[in-house]
């Protein structure tokens, strides 16, 4: 009996570490972010709370764990929904997990999960809308924009990530939900198109129906589409196909929305002639257009705003790089995958000195780089029946999507030793630049709030008592 209590207790109190484990790894998960950081996340907290051993899949909304201890183990099987991207709940995770210790408790855990969970957006609705207009405007400059494409795409994406955050809020199916702003977004576009055309100047051109792609940017599925590709890297199918399949589903959802307005206005799929200014006005513009871009585009994933700012440094200074290569007839390919380490290799950097996911520094920095124009073609030859244009823009969008993933994949293949292990012992994860960085704040902070409680005692103390 004595026996059958003590297998008894263990199980009981292996059931409630693993609970809280795996709320861990599903609040992480619902956030947006990959399978490897889910499992590195869990394994720490688990090793903290005393797991000797953790075995899981991670797939885009569920996750099987078997927690070993004491000679007892317990599978759990967690189902999340569809994963809203929070880039500021991923970081506070993620530090939670890299602040974990030794002799913590489940329901120490709990509580601190308790409290993110409880944390509100950092943005309201209508920032998140001006983001996201700042963000495709920057964009439509970016692709040979004028001032007018500027604004119609900045107004028009407005308007489309309104309609998106209603239509989220009414718990509508996620696919309706994206076509219905994609159509939302490209209809004010041709409208303000058409409505310009009274203002222009004498002897201007219409707005160019190639800025039109710009307007639904901020419907991209940035982070699981990069997430998917850095998953397929360490062969991790579970995870990787699933966001694959996911990332798909949304952009055949965009792109649908925008198919039927395009057939509605009779696209055409010309290419927008290249801006004609001096050298020095081209670098500004297009290096303001960077930061402002990603820095929308971060804000819409509610990045907190000094994370925001070095995810936008990182952004210019690669997309500038990439943009100079590009004009002096380098490979757009090579430049992509160029572009794309350097944003790895300085999210890597960074991310270990403000102790934040390199995934919230190098998403944003990414999505400006996406190539909006030969997708729009492709679009385009699609509605007009050209197979061969259809086919040949496609795949032009696809292979540059493929090298900008496969440049942040590289970049962690540099800067992540335990990341390039197949099976890494989840509950042994090593020790990394980021938690040295956490401990000197906490022993910082520790020595501050001593000589705060020194300073009120020598307040408090009367020198002619006695």
């Amino acid at each position: 009996m004595a026996h059958e209590e003590t297998a008894g207790a263990r199980e009981a109190a292996l059931a409630e570490k693993a609970d809280a484990m795996c709320r861990m790894g599903s609040m992480m998960l619902a956030a947006g972010t990959g399978s490897y950081r889910v499992k590195a996340a869990m394994g720490r907290v688990a090793q903290a709370l005393g797991i000797e051993q953790l075995e899981a899949q991670v797939s885009l909304n569920e996750i099987v764990a078997t927690t070993r201890s004491r000679g007892t183990f317990r599978t759990e099987v967690v189902e999340v929904p569809t994963p809203v991207v929070n880039a500021d709940r991923i970081g506070s995770l993620m530090r939670l997990s890299l602040r974990a210790r030794d002799g913590m408790t489940a329901a120490e855990l709990q509580t601190r999960l308790d409290r993110i969970g409880r944390r509100h957006a950092l943005y309201s609705r209508p920032s998140i809308a001006a983001a996201a207009a700042m963000a495709c405007a920057a964009f439509a400059f970016l692709n040979n924009g004028r001032w007018q494409e500027c604004l119609a795409a900045g107004l028009a994406a407005a308007l489309g990530k309104a309609v998106q955050l209603a239509l989220h809020r009414a718990r509508l199916n996620q696919l309706a939900v994206v076509a219905g702003a994609s159509a939302a977004a490209c209809t004010l576009y041709m409208l303000l198109a058409f409505a310009l055309q009274f203002v222009l100047p004498v002897g201007g051109e219409p707005l160019h129906q190639a800025a039109f792609t710009s307007a639904i940017l901020f419907l991209v599925p940035g982070f699981p589409l990069m997430t998917a590709a850095l998953d397929l890297a360490r062969f991790d199918f579970t995870s990787g196909v699933s966001r694959l399949a996911y990332a798909a589903m949304i952009t055949m959802a965009t792109a649908l929305g925008a198919w039927v307005v395009a057939l509605w206005f009779g696209l055409s799929p010309l290419a927008t002639p290249p801006l004609q200014l001096p050298l020095w006005a081209v670098v500004g513009a297009r290096a303001l257009a960077s930061f402002f871009g990603v820095l929308g585009f971060a804000i819409t994933f509610n990045t907190p705003l000094r994370v925001a700012v070095v995810a936008s440094t990182i952004g210019t200074l690669a997309n500038l790089a990439r943009l100079a290569a590009v004009d002096l007839g380098w490979n757009a390919l090579l430049c992509a995958l160029g572009a794309t380490t350097i944003v790895g290799l300085l999210a890597a950097f960074a991310a270990r000195h403000i102790v934040t996911p390199r995934v919230t520094l190098s998403v944003p920095a990414v999505l400006i780089m996406i190539p909006g124009a030969s997708a729009f073609r492709a679009l385009v030859a699609l509605i007009n029946n050209d197979p061969m244009a259809a086919v040949l823009n496609g795949t032009t969008s696809l292979f540059v999507v493929i090298s900008l993933a496969a440049g942040l994949v590289v970049a962690r293949m540099l800067t992540d030793q335990a990341w390039i292990e197949a099976n890494p012992h989840w509950t042994a994860m090593p020790h990394t630049r980021a938690q040295t960085v956490l401990l000197r704040q906490e022993r910082a902070a520790e020595r501050e709030a001593e000589r705060a409680v020194e300073r009120a005692i020598a307040r408090d103390v009367d020198p002619d008592a006695g």
